[in-house]
Formats: structure tokens, C-alpha cells, sequence
């Protein structure tokens, strides 16, 4: 019996009895309890490896498709501390930007991360099954605007970012850094943008007062309302209490605080702007978005091709063409 010898001294013993032609496979098969296949099995790995062959092996798969090489993990590692936002899905794309191969897949990049303690295992929430994205079907036909914080200064002050997202291709059309969130610097944000990527045929925003005061205390039109009206754009409003109809901007917010702002201290409010800029741009025209089929926003965007302001234009100037019809209506500054 196989469990009286060990076992690579009862292989080798039934290799040589097959070997000098004693007795027949089958019967070697038969006396030790195994196939046939078995002892051709030990003929075989003596042939080539000598006594180590009769040795049982792991049964461990020699390669493992889902496990990555020791020097992609410590990369990937390495992003995650150097970019704490960074998810499994971003870091992806960008080892497929650098032309890492062997490629991980995106859950070989979670459980490493989760291995190290560099990310919380949370389950993921799934959607309902009827869940639907809605989206514009071009670019420029509607722009989500909002305000949100999370810029700090050396001085301890925390401005505000006027934020504006294209609905169609997720661009970002605005991020501007102001001390105050007040009506003039909202308004010049706007502007800015217009004159950078042209006039939207809609903006969507919420009902704050620097952006609307149809619900205001006092009713009346704000400098916001003004611009939209006097360039021909549809403002439109959320309903009350109902964050998700600016979905797609708010989804920025924590993008841009989780990827970017989130540990940062800037020295000023124009060097703020500067580093906002420039992960902008990489947002805008590298950063792969997985509702656009994990292609940057640019692409979609680039189709547009709207007019756009004169240089010359601010809140000051700003006013209707020619052809617009001038309405008589009270200006509210900051809804006051």
C-alpha cells in the first residue's frame, strides 16, 4: 500500500518495475492502487526530472491572471499616497496612459489598496434596475452652475469656487476661486466662461439668491437673471430641497475636493486659481469619465461650436443685442 513507503520511494519502485519490463502498466496501476494514466504520469516526469518528479506538486495555478507583479503593486501603492482622491478605476487609467503591462485589473488594484489599508472596504450601493442617467444630447445645450467651498488659505479664510459643468459631455466650463460668493464675482464668473466657451442655450442652477430672486423676500430679477435673460439663455431652477438635479456638478464638487483640494493650503486666492486651473485642464481633457465610455470630457465637448462674448464684456457691460427685446424690470444685487 501506498501509505507504508513514502511516497516518492513506492513511485520510483513502480517506475522501474514498468522500466524493466516486468510487468505491464495496467498491472503496476492495479498493485498500487492508481490509473493508468497515473503511472504513465511518473514515467513521464522521471524521464525529465529524475526522482524530484514523483514529488506531489501544488496544486497552486503556476500564473494567476488576477495577481499583479510586485513592482505594478508598489506603483499603483505609490499613486494611491501620492494622490490620496485617486480611486481603483483612476489609477487604472492612468497605468493604461503609461503604457504599464502586464495591465491589473481594476478589482487586483482594489484589493491591494484594500491589503494595505489604503482605501475602506465599503460595499458598494447598486442602483435600482431601472435606474436611468439623464443627460442633454448635445454639448451646450445646458450648463449645471453652482457654488460650493473647500478652498482654505494660509490666512485661515476659506473662498468659494464658482463651478459650471456642461451636462452633455461633463466638461467643466467654470471654477473660479472668489473671496465672496456675492452677485458680481458669481456674475464674472459667467461671463468668463461665455466669453471663453460661448453662450449655453440653458444653465441650470439652484435657488440661491446670488443666481435667482424669484423666491426671494423681495420678488425681482438679480444681476444672474439679468445676464441669462438679456443673452437669450433659459434659466432654469431645481425644485426645492432637491440636491440631485444638479447632479452632474455636485458630482465635480466631490471629485475636485476628493482628488484635489481635500489636505491642501494655498497661499493666496490667485495661487488657488493656478493649481484649480491646471487639474481642470487634466480633468477636462485626460481624466477618463465612466459615464462617457471612460473617455475625457474634451472629446464630447469639442463638437461645440457656439458664439461667444467679446472679450471687452463684464457685469458692467454686459447687454442685450440689438435685436433683444429691453424689458423694464427691477435689478437685484445679491437679492437685496
Amino acid at each position: 500500500m501506498l501509505v507504508e513507503l513514502g511516497l516518492v520511494e513506492q513511485r520510483y519502485k513502480a517506475v522501474l518495475e514498468v522500466l524493466d519490463g516486468a510487468v505491464s502498466v495496467t498491472d503496476v496501476a492495479r498493485r498500487y492502487g492508481v490509473g493508468r494514466q497515473t503511472v504513465h504520469t511518473w514515467l513521464r516526469r522521471y524521464a525529465t526530472e529524475g526522482l524530484p518528479g514523483l514529488a506531489d506538486r501544488s496544486s497552486r495555478p503556476q500564473a494567476c491572471p488576477h495577481q499583479m507583479a510586485p513592482e505594478i503593486e508598489a506603483r499603483v501603492l505609490e499613486m494611491r499616497r501620492l494622490h490620496p482622491g485617486w480611486g481603483p478605476r483612476t489609477i487604472l487609467s492612468r497605468l493604461v496612459r503609461a503604457g504599464v503591462t502586464p495591465l491589473p485589473s481594476r478589482s487586483a488594484i482594489y484589493r491591494a489598496l484594500v491589503r494595505h489599508q489604503l482605501i475602506d472596504p465599503i460595499p458598494r450601493r447598486r442602483r435600482p434596475s431601472d435606474y436611468k442617467r439623464w443627460e442633454r444630447s448635445r454639448a451646450m445645450e445646458l450648463w449645471q452652475m453652482d457654488v460650493t467651498l473647500g478652498v482654505r488659505l494660509q490666512d485661515g479664510t476659506s473662498p468659494s469656487i464658482v463651478t459650471g459643468i456642461d451636462d452633455h459631455s461633463r466638461y467643466c466650463v467654470s471654477a473660479k476661486v472668489v473671496e465672496r460668493a456675492t452677485a458680481r464675482p458669481v456674475c464674472d464668473a459667467l461671463l468668463e466662461a461665455m466669453r471663453r466657451h460661448g453662450v449655453p442655450e440653458g444653465i441650470l442652477s439652484d435657488n440661491g439668491k446670488v443666481f435667482t430672486g424669484r423666491f426671494g423676500p423681495r420678488k425681482g430679477e438679480v444681476l444672474f437673471d439679468r445676464i441669462c435673460r438679456e443673452h437669450g439663455i433659459r434659466h432654469l431652477l431645481t425644485a426645492p430641497a432637491s440636491p440631485t438635479t444638479t447632479g452632474k456638478v455636485e458630482r465635480f464638487h466631490k471629485t475636485l475636493k476628493r482628488e484635489f483640494l481635500d489636505g491642501k493650503v494655498f497661499a493666496s486666492v490667485a495661487e488657488a486659481q493656478t493649481a484649480i486651473d491646471a487639474w481642470v485642464h487634466d480633468y477636462n481633457h485626460s481624466r477618463e469619465h465612466q459615464s462617457l465610455g471612460n473617455r475625457p470630457p474634451a472629446e464630447r465637448f469639442a463638437t461645440a461650436r457656439p458664439a461667444r462674448l467679446e472679450e471687452s464684456q463684464s457685469v458692467a457691460t454686459a447687454s442685450p443685442s440689438p435685436t433683444t427685446p429691453r424689458l423694464m424690470r427691477r435689478v437685484l444685487v445679491d437679492g437685496k
